[in-house]
């Protein structure tokens, strides 16, 4: 057992406590500081028996929310109070009428979107949905619900190391998957970007450090570089009588990281690794002439990059972010990104919403950005009332409203209208008004005629065609992507689904019936899943339409009492408490290599097709209704979406020594062509390691080789060792494991 200094801590709390004032001091009004008092009371006295997963003391997760509120979103008052108190409710004896009489209604309000729903969730449902569903409710009356989320799950991403791998996994992904696109949505670039970087840390920590130390190694050489290339730009802007600051920064590490995966590029190939930032100090009215005459002075010694060019400054993007982004030519043959912008949009670009406010309430503010985001808000509300699916469903919606890149198109009178990038003339017809977009046939872009389903460019002009015959169809909704579309879409088809709905239910128990199998949620969940539909509701409705031919439940019972034959006491198992205990009892003779579960114990698995693991890979467990456990990869294309709404059924997973048994895996080789490579490569192969190969592929263009071998392998240093014994065959230029 840990000794704990009482004392020590008691000092350590104060410290943070007092950090917390000094840096909100700016921010308080009279009376706000013993509001502040009071609030660190209630919470320091309700979690003072509490501890971390690491040890600590577990009011430093409230004050250190608090701090990240106050330090770098930029909130007050009302959301320190609520920043302190947001775990009270959940996890003590508290309740929210005891906050509301302590604190007021507003501060009661926003704990209550910040507290999870407690109870037990329907088989199939996804309690981290519901909860962000719940969330999200909340938002729509008080933005400060989301930012204190965020900061929230900022300290648990800081301090993520100390829990469980299986509680990383999920929380990493689930980071992934929402916070960091609503960060990124609500304009809080450098809190979206650290949300990244950490996700990729735990997650694939070897490529982080990799990134990592790459960054630091060529840090002095960066800042050499970096002092350089602004010397000439700093001297002519001083000359021209501008206050500024200019600052190198180099790109995040994920978004690095991202590039080389896209583009399949070494480190050294990232070609903006970096980009200088030039801030100006002007008043708004001088804002948009002074960033072009800064952008004519960096033209003026450095050739620019005519399609990189990004005027955000004329049309903010939809999260309120204004800048002027340009690609230059250095005089060393480096591309490097400058950025141009005011000390307002640079405000607003490090602190998103909250710094909106505080330029509202000024005089000239402008009013272009912070309204988009208040559009923004709106169209989550409109989401919210007309949602009455699962929450999954809700939060795909959702998800896709997130977008980061837009395009600007206008009406035939020139009004502009932006639009999430993919939009189509459809997704426009909504946006005009939502009986135009229901009787919408096509539309006219740039005087041509175009389908539904056109994908608008920027600069477009869009006229929409209608007709009183035409009603939305299910096909509507592969041609749109707001929310609003979707949403209208979905209320227009949901008075005829109904009906089909009740239809296929009665179908399925009369079905169900026949073949003496009871009708409950267990056996509808087993039966979405056999049918690959992803909720009941699509399943009844699929089967109420004759999408599914009601004879093929005959074989969902075939298929179930085959399963049962192979007696596995996994099949029903939904939670991981449930399944540890089932594999107390399958404890058998060591004569596998994945150990499973809390208890890592051996039990029977299904390698998931979609990443193919192999010995050595990190990997997860996760128990589906109808095949026992899937083996997933954490770098698996699905993992992100499992983890992120299904974390309760995501298991610990990992490889042990290993008996010499073989794995597919798949092999990518680029290189110069010549007279007996082919050879080379399978002497290599064959030869040296005793690999088996399945398939051999082999191009050749100009003097370029490309081949795909699928071979059979041990494990990954197997692998590993294999591509290093590749590359070095004379002529090979790269060799990649592909799934």
């Amino acid at each position: 057992m840990i000794k704990v200094d009482v004392e020590e801590e008691r000092k350590e709390i104060l410290k943070r406590y007092r950090k917390l004032l000094k840096v909100a001091k700016p921010l308080l009004k009279s009376g706000d500081a013993k509001l502040i008092k009071k609030a660190f009371n209630v919470a320091n006295e309700a979690h003072k028996e509490m501890r971390r997963k690491s040890g600590e003391p577990y009011i430093y997760h409230p004050l250190e929310v608090a701090l990240i509120c106050v330090e770098e979103i930029g909130l007050g008052t009302t959301s320190i109070i609520s920043a302190l108190l947001h775990d009270v409710v959940e996890d003590t004896d508290l309740e929210l009428e005891d906050i509301e009489r302590e604190f007021g209604v507003k501060v009661a309000q926003i704990i209550d979107g910040l507290t999870k729903i407690a109870g037990v969730f329907d088989y199939g449902t996804s309690q981290q949905a519901e909860n962000f569903r719940k969330m999200l409710i909340t938002l729509s009356d008080d933005v400060r619900v989301i930012l204190i989320k965020l900061a929230d799950r900022l300290n648990n991403m800081r301090t993520l190391e100390s829990m469980p791998r299986h509680k990383q996994l999920k929380i990493a992904s689930e980071t992934k998957f929402l916070y960091a696109p609503l960060a990124h949505r609500l304009g809080l670039y450098s809190i979206k970007s650290e949300l990244e970087d950490l996700h990729l840390k735990f997650m694939d920590k070897e490529a982080y450090e990799f990134i990592i130390k790459k960054v630091k190694d060529s840090r002095l050489s960066r800042n050499k570089f970096i002092k350089t290339f602004i010397a000439p730009i700093e001297k002519e802007l001083q000359d021209q009588g501008f206050t500024f600051v200019i600052k190198g920064r180099p790109k995040s590490v994920y978004s690095i990281y991202n590039k080389m995966k896209s583009q399949n590029i070494p480190f050294e190939e990232v070609f903006d690794l970096f980009a200088i930032r030039i801030i100006i100090d002007t008043p708004y009215e001088n804002e948009k002439a002074d960033c072009w005459q800064v952008y004519s002075t960096v033209t003026d010694f450095y050739r620019p990059n005519p399609d990189r060019l990004r005027d955000w400054i004329s049309t903010p993007r939809a999260n309120g972010y204004e800048s002027l982004h340009t690609t230059v030519m250095s005089q060393t043959g480096q591309w490097v990104e400058v950025q141009i912008r005011t000390q307002r949009m640079d405000d607003i670009a490090e602190r998103g919403y909250a710094a909106h406010w505080k330029y509202k309430e000024k005089e000239n503010a402008p009013e272009k950005a912070a309204g988009s985001l208040d559009e923004w808000i709106t169209q989550v509300r409109t989401l919210l009332e007309n949602n009455d699916g699962s929450a999954i469903e809700f939060m795909d919606d959702f998800r896709g409203n997130l977008f980061q890149d837009e395009v600007f198109v206008f009406t035939p009178k020139g009004d502009l209208k932006v639009l999430p990038f993919g939009a189509t003339a459809l997704d426009f017809a909504f946006e005009i008004h939502s009986e135009v977009g229901a009787k919408c046939i096509g539309a006219k872009v740039n005087q041509k005629l175009v389908s539904i389903g056109h994908k608008l460019k920027n600069g477009d002009q869009v006229e929409i065609l209608t007709s009183g015959k035409q009603k939305p169809t299910e096909d509507w909704l592969k041609s749109v992507v707001t929310s609003r579309a979707r949403a209208k879409i979905k209320d227009a088809l949901k008075e005829e689904k109904k009906g089909y709905m009740v239809d296929g239910k009665e179908i399925v128990q009369r079905k169900l019936k026949q073949m003496k199998i009871d009708f409950s949620s267990e056996i509808v969940e087993q039966l979405r899943a056999f049918f690959e539909t992803k909720t009941t509701s699509e399943f009844y409705y699929k089967v109420g339409r004759g999408i599914i031919d009601p004879t093929a439940i005959k074989s969902f019972r075939d298929f179930k009492q085959k399963k049962k034959s192979r007696k596995s006491p996994l099949l029903h198992v939904t939670d991981e408490k449930s399944f540890t205990k089932e594999i107390k009892n399958l404890k058998g003779p060591d004569h596998d290599q994945l150990l499973i579960g809390e208890d890592m114990d051996v039990v029977d698995y299904i390698l998931a097709k979609c990443c193919n693991p192999i010995p050595g890979d990190d990997v997860f467990g996760f128990v589906t209704v109808n095949e026992g456990i899937k083996i997933h990869r954490t770098a698996c294309p699905n993992a992100l979406e499992l983890l992120s709404n299904h974390g309760n059924r995501v298991i610990k997973a990992r490889w042990t020594s290993q008996h010499q048994i073989a794995f597919l895996a798949g092999l990518k080789i680029v290189g110069t062509d010549r007279v007996g490579l082919i050879s080379d490569l399978t002497k290599v192969i064959s030869n040296e390691l005793k690999v088996n190969m399945r398939s051999i592929t082999v191009d050749s263009d100009s003097g370029i080789f490309e081949g795909s071998i699928k071979l059979y392998v041990h494990s990954t240093n197997h692998l590993e060792k294999l591509i290093d014994n590749l590359s070095r065959v004379p002529g090979v230029l790269k060799v990649s494991r592909f799934d």
